[in-house]
């Protein structure tokens, strides 16, 4: 049995040795044991929670599983195995005018992860999540039925399988639609503001203008300055010379003994980003490494969070509550003691997923990160999804390793159509806890 070399998520909250085991067709037909959640597909584990992990069954690896089946750069369309690494498809596009449409912020990525998790990315004003381009997929059931889904064929197993995190069988390939760009490269500039209304305007403006836009936030300001940060815009600009898409520069070769990224560590960050950023408002060109995967260049940087992991709570709240509700959020993590490392706010716009569990809604993202700290991490969190609920947001599925059955369906309605269609061999420890009912960890 030929395993993942690491199969633990990108939190690293759990860390130990998973029975994994290489993709084969006739894997899921000999499961044997119809509805005893014997598999779960693993991409990259760039999920940071217990949605890749299924400590009660097999991970089914499909890094080897990485074609590109057929191509069609007078249309924009591409068809690829979905162990297909994100890195590796822009390697093949960069030269030919075209560039996925939506990324997330690794591209250590593997083309069924992304779109298993509907992925966002700062476009979704314009491009919605990637499962809004996906024209078809190939999906493999441990009943032995390869089946193609698309809009208009198996659609409500096409909703379900985009967002449905590896629940409804084994993507076998992707079709996809791509995006015409005059280059990969990007034309970016960077805005700073003094607070939370100011950058919520700047954003609404800019979302309009620009194809990309993303808001970097320093969670440890207060007071008037509450909320304030960096805004990050770019779109596409032609530039004859092809980008590179390198392996990190740096790395983090061993995990410290306690987080690096706390306490008066992340107040100096937080500084010297804001003052560093601040004076690059010029219009600038930017690699797509450092515009669209800046943590990239740092290998294993998730490290630096200390021995315990990192939580990672991303939340989606209703446009019309947003500024009252990022307000609360942030406030409660300062009152926590708390501080967040990697603060970013998006907006999502009103494009709809064909997904059946997706997770924007229109409105605001706020992404959190924070050393896990135990009953002090946990109580926060805690505190922070009831802020969510209140307004009508949901938690990101996928960047979670702990909400309880109750938020989870409350935000989720839609999760007993997915619980449904799925694969009666495929389970996630994530799945087992939101939908058996099993307790969360407090």
């Amino acid at each position: 049995m030929s395993a993942p070399n690491d199969t633990n998520s990108w939190g690293r909250i759990l860390t130990h040795k998973r029975t994994a085991t290489d993709f084969c067709a006739d894997l899921l037909t000999d499961a044997g044991h119809p509805g005893s959640g014997d598999y779960l597909p693993f991409g990259n584990g760039r999920s940071y929670g217990d949605s890749c992990h299924n400590d009660q069954g097999t991970l089914i690896d499909c890094r080897k599983h990485t074609r590109i089946l057929s191509s069609d750069f007078d249309a924009g369309i591409l068809r690829a195995q979905s162990g297909l690494m994100l890195v590796d498809l822009l390697d093949q596009l960069k030269q030919t005018g075209w560039f996925v449409p939506v990324v997330p912020g690794t591209k250590f990525v593997t083309l069924g992860g992304m779109v298993a998790n509907d992925i966002h990315g700062k476009n979704h004003g314009h491009r919605g999540t990637i499962g809004c381009h996906v024209k078809q997929l190939s999906l493999l059931r441990s009943d032995g039925q390869s089946m193609i889904c698309s809009a208009d064929q198996n659609n409500e197993m096409f909703a379900a399988t985009i967002g449905g995190m590896g629940l409804t069988g084994y993507i076998e390939w992707v079709e996809l639609s791509l995006l015409p760009v005059s280059s990969h490269l990007v034309l970016e500039t960077k805005t700073p503001f003094d607070c939370l209304n100011d950058g919520l305007a700047l954003i609404a403006q800019d979302d309009q203008e620009h194809e990309y836009s993303v808001a970097w936030i320093d969670s440890l300001a207060t007071g008037k300055q509450l909320g304030r940060g960096i805004l990050i815009s770019g779109d596409h600009t032609e530039v004859e010379t092809a980008p590179r898409y390198g392996i990190p520069r740096l790395s983090v070769p061993f995990t410290p003994p306690v987080p690096l990224v706390a306490g008066p560590a992340l107040a100096a960050f937080n500084k010297l980003y804001y003052w560093r950023n601040a004076n690059q408002q010029e219009p600038h060109l930017a690699s797509p490494d450092s515009f669209f995967f800046p943590l990239d260049m740092v290998g294993g940087w998730n490290r630096l969070y200390g021995p315990g992991g990192l939580h990672q709570h991303q939340s989606a709240l209703p446009l019309d509550r947003g500024e009252q509700s990022l307000r609360a959020l942030l406030e409660t993590c300062q009152k926590a003691g708390h501080g967040s490392f990697l603060t970013v706010l998006k907006r999502f716009g009103a494009n709809q997923s064909p997904g059946l569990m997706s997770f924007p809604t229109e409105g605001y993202t706020l992404t959190l990160d924070f050393p896990n700290k135990g009953a002090k991490t946990y109580a926060l969190l805690n505190a922070l999804d009831a802020i969510v609920l209140k307004v009508g947001g949901r938690i990101n599925p996928y960047k979670d390793c702990r909400m309880s059955a109750q938020t989870f369906r409350t935000a989720f309605p839609n999760w007993r159509s997915l619980e449904g269609m799925r694969d009666p061999a495929m389970m996630s420890d994530f799945w087992r806890r939101v939908s058996v009912g099993t307790t969360s960890q407090t």
